[in-house]
């Protein structure tokens, strides 16, 4: 018999262990692999609509949908893939921005959930943060995807982009590298109807970077200092690091404070009052969220 999209969802969602998704396995836990809620949660979906998916009685769910599933079971293209055909979706087309998380990047964050680190695709759209970025930055899990672009965030609102609350940043380099990440990103992916869109509404509606854009800017990312003006501890400065995968257009944004100093303090009083544990792994949610 043809495998179905249900099938193969408990097939996916059965071969994960807690510790990939940033669990700490629980004493007496007879389950095999994640739960239905765990893979609910980790997908930003509903726990009925996941058993109605797998009972085969949902059986049209959206692209968007079918990319969460795929994030939070962390499978490999080929299988991503074929989760679409099986959808009876088109899969993503070469020439449009992916915003498929490796594996390996999944699991590595799952493990670093004491960290605010957040996962952008190539057009800078948030995918997926841990805990800690919530804590510092303010929870995105509110925001629709258009709105969780940091390039529309940062040329509306400016340095804090996409923080809930204000972001101080020393010097201007954010501003040129986020342009020039969008015109590379332009060229790789020259089909991607919502890049094209977005770099048109940049265009018609910030006149810094439309100036940016004409003048054909060019910058890398380089570590920057940033103080966050959070409501509940004052200012944490941190140092902000963009990193990038090999072999993938995701991009890591990961901030960071020296050990033993007052901002690692105010950065420990977020975790613990957000109940973020300091191992990556999370009695009550998953390490590393990720929403459609």
């Amino acid at each position: 018999m043809d495998e179905t999209l249900g099938t193969a969802l408990r097939r996916w969602r059965d071969r994960l262990s807690p510790l990939d998704v940033g669990r700490a396995p629980q004493p007496g836990r007879r389950a095999v692999g994640l739960r239905r809620e765990e893979l609910a949660e980790l997908a930003g979906l509903s726990v009925d609509y996941v058993v109605r998916l797998e009972q085969g009685r949902a059986t049209s769910p959206s692209a968007q949908v079918v990319a969460s599933l795929a994030r939070a079971l962390q499978l490999q293209p080929v299988e991503r893939d074929y989760a679409y055909r099986l959808a009876g979706l088109l899969p993503p087309q070469d020439g449009t921005v992916s915003t498929h998380v490796p594996a390996g990047v999944q699991r590595m964050l799952a493990r670093l959930g004491e960290f605010p680190v957040g996962v952008f695709s190539a057009d800078w759209t948030l995918l997926s943060w841990t805990p800690a970025w919530a804590a510092l930055l303010g929870d995105p899990s509110a925001r629709t995807p258009a709105e969780r672009n940091l390039v529309r965030a940062v040329f509306a609102a400016g340095p804090a982009g996409l923080a809930a609350w204000p972001v101080l940043q020393e010097g201007d380099t954010l501003n040129p590298a986020l342009v020039a990440d969008l015109r590379t990103a332009l060229v790789g992916h020259p089909r991607d109807r919502g890049l094209i869109d977005l770099v048109e509404e940049l265009r018609s509606t910030s006149a810094e970077f439309n100036r940016l854009w004409d003048e054909g800017a060019v910058g890398p990312h380089v570590s920057a200092r940033k103080t966050v003006m959070h409501p509940e501890v004052g200012e944490v400065t941190c140092d902000c690091d963009v990193l990038t995968v090999p072999g993938s257009d995701i991009r890591l944004v990961v901030y960071t404070v020296a050990a033993g100093s007052a901002d690692a303090e105010k950065l420990e009083f977020l975790r613990v009052t957000n109940g973020v544990p300091t191992d990556g792994s999370s009695p009550s949610g998953p390490g590393l969220l990720s929403r459609p």
